[in-house]
């Protein structure tokens, strides 16, 4: 890859990573349930980074979990965000063995649900502990609503349908934003 092509990844990823501090820290449509927190769009930044690169996609999910660690999130949460690393390295590395993935109605539904599932099942491994160990990081009325609905219904499926919505959020930035910049290869039929 020449320099030019690398400042210029670089230089989207810092955007992206302050795209992705600021709207867990101002975004007025957040829910608050702990552990859960469902922050709408805050996933866009990393899904946007993963639909660019490998590289991109994990300094922009380390660096949106500064976002939650600055916006005064319990560290459950902030936690939770550090997993992003994994769904979005995992879909980065897909998205370049098959970059017509996005630009299919069928193939970006199945994609954005596996990465889903891939999200939600890696924040409940992190919440876990969390429950089990009673680490005084979670209210006493997470614990009060029982394993099932705290971690499996609110963490998990909750996770799923975040990831989900955000996934197309993540389309609706990338698509025009790629046909201008170029960042990827559009597949000839979608010109």
């Amino acid at each position: 890859m020449n320099q030019n092509k690398r400042l210029y990844k670089m230089v989207l990823a810092a955007l992206l990573c302050a795209i992705g501090i600021v709207i867990p820290m101002f975004s007025p449509i957040q829910i608050r349930l702990e552990p859960a927190s469902f922050t709408l769009a805050s996933h866009v930044a990393v899904m946007v980074a993963m639909f660019i690169s490998p590289a991109v996609a994990v300094v922009v999910a380390l660096g949106t979990s500064l976002g939650f660690f600055l916006g005064g999130f319990p560290i459950v949460i902030v936690m939770r965000a550090v997993t992003h690393v994994v769904f979005a390295f995992l879909g980065a590395l897909w998205l370049n063995k098959h970059p017509d993935t996005l630009y299919n109605a069928g193939k970006a539904a199945l994609f954005g649900f596996v990465i889903a599932l891939i999200h939600a099942a890696c924040e409940v491994l992190v919440v876990i502990p969390f429950y089990m160990g009673n680490h005084g990081d979670l209210s006493e009325a997470y614990y009060s609503k029982g394993f099932f609905i705290s971690v499996v219904l609110l963490v998990g499926v909750g996770s799923v349908i975040h990831s989900m919505v955000d996934f197309y959020i993540s389309l609706l930035v990338w698509k025009p934003l790629n046909k201008t910049a170029r960042l990827r290869p559009i597949p000839a039929r979608q010109e």
